[in-house]
């Protein structure tokens, strides 16, 4: 099942029903993941009987696929990659809105939040849907973002040099979601990393990013 697939528009009355289980399964599934996720606990949040799940769903899988669907349709939405920095940009300008944009659908609470919570579950603990994602929403991503790291090094997008720093480029964001637990505890005098803490991070990943890319990118001294 494609994550991007249209849904045939639900009657009047069904639509608020779909929704309350997506929100409810929503949470559940960042929760605890797929596999300890039960139609029950999701039915319970949700006010809704199980009849109601198989009318919308039909099963727990096509459930979390839909969930997925939902909660990256909210993100891309409202924090599409690049904001409101227009393509013809200069790629520093245009790394610094990309990577924004990544981490406040990472950080931004509520359904946006379950976005980032269930790719880094997907990510660690696969399900079948993870092919999916990888093919509708990552690699378009990692297209983009390495054709804004290759004008910058001034090489091509498939140049090794580009995927090497795209990777690390990448990692510095993941790190702050996968090691939050960690971080907050190390620095617990921090204000949490909210959406107004997005923006400052942000800066600091792209100016530590163009640093390294200008020392790569400047020739080699004997």
């Amino acid at each position: 099942m494609n994550l991007n697939s249209e849904k045939t528009v639900s009657e009047p009355g069904q639509i608020d029903t779909r929704t309350q289980i997506l929100e409810a399964a929503g949470a559940v599934f960042a929760s605890v993941g797929f596999r300890d996720a039960t139609v029950r606990e999701i039915c319970h949040r949700a006010g809704v009987n199980i009849a109601a799940v198989n009318y919308h769903f039909g099963d727990k899988e096509t459930l979390y696929r839909e969930v997925l669907r939902y909660s990256q349709t909210l993100a891309f939405t409202q924090y599409p990659p690049l904001l409101e920095v227009s393509p013809e940009a200069p790629p520093e300008e245009r790394l610094r809105a990309f990577l924004h944009s990544w981490l406040l659908r990472t950080f931004s609470p509520g359904a946006i939040a379950w976005h980032g919570q269930l790719i880094s579950r997907e990510m660690v603990d696969p399900t079948g849907v993870l092919d999916e994602i990888v093919r509708d929403k990552i690699h378009p991503l990692s297209v983009q973002l390495r054709g804004i790291v290759g004008e910058i090094l001034g090489r091509p997008p498939g140049d090794e040099a580009v995927r090497l720093c795209t990777l690390s480029i990448v990692g510095q964001c993941v790190f702050y979601h996968h090691c939050r637990p960690v971080l907050t505890r190390l620095f617990p005098q921090q204000p949490p990393l909210d959406t107004l803490g997005t923006e400052r991070l942000a800066d600091h990943i792209t100016r530590f990013s163009l640093a390294a890319m200008r020392h790569l990118a400047a020739p080699a001294t004997v």
